[in-house]
C-alpha cells in the first residue's frame, strides 16, 4: 500500500499507538479500531488475568481490525526484570543487568531470543525493549538495573545483541531511550529530567549504542522526554528538530521509526497542551505518538490533529512522510492480523528457568 491510497483519517490513525482500557474488548475499543483507524495497541499487566485471557485480547484486536486495510501494532513493554508484562503463569525473566553480569553472551543472546519467541508466539509484534541507556545509580533507579552495563562498551556489547535476538523473531525492537535516560537523576514520567552534559561527551557515551545500534541495524528507537541543554535549550528530545531531525535522521541517516515515550508523563503534560506536544513530536521527526490516555481524550487529540493539518500547522507532507516509514516497517515484518494459538507456556517457563538459574549462580559468586 502506498502514502497516496490512504485516507486522512488513516494516516491520522496512524500516528497513535493508544493504551487498551482495562477489561472485556468494549464497543469504544472497536470504534477506536474500526472509525479512527488506531495504528496500534501498547498491552499492560491490567489488560488480562491469565495468558489465555492475554491471547484472547489479542486476537480479538486484530479480528476487529480486518475491515481495515493496515494491520494493527500490537505493542508490549517486556524488558525482564521489574519491567514485565507476562501474566503470573510465565516465570519473571531476570533483569538486564544481572543477565549481561553474567558476562555469557550466549546467555544473553539467549534471552532476547526467548523474550522476541514468546511475544511472537502470543501474536505480538512490537517491544519496547531493549534499554540501551547506561547505568549509573541504583537498581532501584528509574533506570537501573534495566540496563546492560554501566559503560558504553557493555551496554554495546550486550543490549544490541539482545535487540537483534528479538529482530531475529519477527519482533520489532524498540530500544530505548534516547538520548540516553541513565544520565538523568529524575524520572521522566514524573518530571522532565535536564542534561547539561556537553553533546560531544554524550556523543562519545549516553548517545553512543544508539548510533552502533543504528549502524547494525535498528528499526526503531523510543524517544525520551530528556531535555539536553547544549543540543536543545528549549525543546525536550521527544519535541526537538535538532535533536531528532538534524541529528538523527540527518547527521546519522536513521530511516527507522522514531516513537514517543507515553506523551501523557507529566515531563510533558506539565508544559505542553497535549496537541501541541503531538504537533511538535510530528514536526521534530516521530513516526509514532504513544498515548496511555482514556478514549475521550484521545477522540479529541485525533479531532485537534485533523484540524492542524486542515491549518497546514502540521503540513501533509510531514505527516505523509512519517506514516510512510510506519507503512513500510509494517511490510518489512510482514504485518497481518491473523490469530494466534499461544505459546507453550510450561516450555518457555523451562527455557526462563534455566537463565535466571546461572544467573543466580553468577550473583552468588559475585
Amino acid at each position: 500500500m502506498i502514502i497516496e491510497e490512504l485516507t486522512l483519517d488513516e494516516k491520522i490513525g496512524q500516528l497513535f499507538i493508544i493504551e487498551l482500557e482495562e477489561g472485556p474488548i468494549s464497543s469504544k475499543t472497536i470504534e477506536m479500531i474500526q472509525k479512527y483507524k488506531i495504528g496500534g495497541f501498547i498491552l499492560y499487566s491490567k489488560n488480562y488475568r491469565t495468558y489465555e485471557e492475554m491471547v484472547q485480547r489479542i486476537n480479538q484486536l486484530k479480528e476487529i481490525n480486518k475491515v481495515n486495510r493496515i494491520p494493527l501494532w500490537i505493542a508490549i513493554d517486556q524488558e525482564g526484570g521489574r519491567v514485565n508484562r507476562m501474566p503470573q503463569e510465565v516465570t519473571p525473566l531476570k533483569n538486564a543487568y544481572d543477565i549481561a553480569k553474567t558476562k555469557d553472551i550466549e546467555l544473553v543472546k539467549k534471552s532476547g531470543e526467548i523474550i522476541g519467541k514468546m511475544l511472537k508466539e502470543t501474536g505480538i509484534n512490537m517491544d519496547f525493549a531493549p534499554v540501551l541507556d547506561i547505568k549509573r545509580f541504583k537498581d532501584i533507579h528509574a533506570i537501573g538495573n534495566r540496563c546492560y552495563g554501566e559503560d558504553v562498551q557493555e551496554v554495546e556489547k550486550y543490549g544490541i545483541e539482545v535487540m537483534k535476538e528479538i529482530q531475529n523473531q519477527g519482533i520489532v525492537s524498540v530500544i530505548k531511550h534516547f538520548p540516553g535516560h541513565g544520565r538523568t537523576k529524575k524520572d521522566s514520567h514524573f518530571f522532565l529530567p535536564t542534561v547539561r552534559t556537553k553533546q560531544k561527551e554524550l556523543e562519545n557515551t549516553d548517545m553512543h549504542p544508539f548510533y552502533v545500534a543504528i549502524e547494525q541495524g535498528a528499526d526503531a528507537i523510543m524517544v525520551g522526554h530528556i531535555k539536553v541543554k547544549d543540543m536543545d535549550k528549549k525543546y525536550p528530545a521527544t519535541l526537538s528538530k535538532k535533536i531528532l531531525h538534524e541529528k538523527l535522521r540527518t547527521e546519522w541517516d536513521y530511516k527507522g521509526l522514531l516513537v514517543t515515550d507515553d506523551i501523557k508523563m507529566f515531563g510533558i503534560r506539565i508544559r505542553y497542551p497535549m496537541i501541541k506536544a503531538i504537533q511538535y513530536a510530528v514536526l521534530a521527526g516521530n513516526n509514532m505518538i504513544l498515548v496511555g490516555m482514556n478514549y475521550k481524550k484521545i477522540e479529541k487529540l485525533i479531532a485537534q490533529v485533523n484540524n492542524k493539518v486542515s491549518k497546514l500547522k502540521i503540513p501533509i507532507g510531514y505527516l505523509n512522510k512519517s506514516v510512510a516509514t510506519t507503512l513500510e516497517m509494517k511490510k518489512k515484518y510482514n504485518l497481518i492480523d491473523e490469530k494466534s494459538k499461544g505459546m507453550n507456556v510450561e516450555q518457555i517457563n523451562q527455557e526462563i528457568a534455566k537463565i535466571n538459574q546461572k544467573v543466580e549462580e553468577c550473583i552468588k559468586e559475585r
